[in-house]
Parts: structure tokens; C-alpha cells; sequence
């Protein structure tokens, strides 16, 4: 139980202490790891969001931007200026769809294929830091998702 003031609060959900709310607790997890992404990633010569987007296109291969934005829970405007700061870096290459000229395509290079191999090690160093086991890891990573598709569908329904 903490107190403050004369408001007693017993950890309940409707709790407005700042420690309660789980959206604080994502966000200073999200920071921390994010955080401790950067010294690795600045090697790599990438920013954390460039290394999302290069994470994705070598596990899909080649994609339209708008699938991109959608799969990175990004809008068209974030997404736009991180594929031309990686295509200007020679990472990316974007050219409109020959199928449908309203479609833009994005893929990586081989300079960005380079780089997976070393990004692969940014990751396992990462994870090896947190001394946080594989096991832990699948766990966590699974309720995170289920709590991103309950929070979407209450958002939604927010609408």
C-alpha cells in the first residue's frame, strides 16, 4: 500500500501514481532498450527506426512502402524521410511498382545486405547484455504482442 496525501491506493488499476501505470513502464522499457541499441547500432552507422526498416526488408525482400509503414506501425510521412536517408546511405534502392505507377517499392542493396550479418550481432549483443535467457525473451515478447493486439482493438473501438 502507498499513501499519499489522503488518497491510499492498494496498486489498483485506477491507480494515478506515475509507477502504476503500465503505459510508463512500456515507455521506460522501450527507452531503456532503445537506449542501449544506439552505441551498437552507431557502429552499424544506423539509427534505431533505420534499423527497423532494414530488419524488415531482409525478411520480406523487396515491398511496397505503404506494407512497410504498415508492418513498422508507422505513417507514410515517418517512413518517407527514413528510406531516403538509407537510400541516400546506399542501403535502400525505391523505385515505383511497373505493375501500378502509384505504388513505390523499396529493397535493400547489397551494401545493405552487408550489413545484416553485423546487425545480427548488434542484436545477439544486445540481448546477451540484458542477461535476460532466450526462454524469458519468447515470454516477454509474446505478452508485448498480445497486449499491442488488446490495446490496438481498444483503440478501435475508441474511434
Amino acid at each position: 500500500m502507498t499513501k499519499q496525501g489522503d488518497q491510499e491506493d492498494f496498486g489498483s488499476a485506477g491507480s494515478l501514481f506515475l509507477d502504476d501505470q503500465l503505459c510508463f513502464a512500456l515507455y521506460a522499457a522501450q527507452r531503456a532498450v532503445t537506449a542501449a541499441y544506439r552505441p551498437l547500432l552507431e557502429e552499424l552507422g544506423l539509427t534505431y527506426p533505420q534499423y527497423l526498416v532494414l530488419l524488415f526488408l531482409w525478411e520480406r525482400g523487396e515491398t511496397t512502402v505503404k506494407e512497410l509503414a504498415g508492418a513498422l506501425r508507422l505513417d507514410y510521412g515517418t517512413v518517407s524521410p527514413l528510406l531516403k536517408r538509407l537510400e541516400s546511405a546506399g542501403l535502400v534502392r525505391r523505385e515505383r511498382s511497373p505493375r501500378d505507377e502509384r505504388s513505390v517499392l523499396v529493397a535493400v542493396t547489397g551494401r545493405g545486405e552487408a550489413l545484416r550479418e553485423r546487425a545480427a550481432g548488434a542484436a545477439r549483443a544486445l540481448l546477451a547484455s540484458t542477461g535476460l535467457t532466450e526462454d524469458e525473451v519468447a515470454r516477454m515478447r509474446q505478452e508485448l504482442w498480445g497486449l499491442a493486439e488488446r490495446a490496438e482493438g481498444a483503440a478501435g473501438r475508441g474511434r
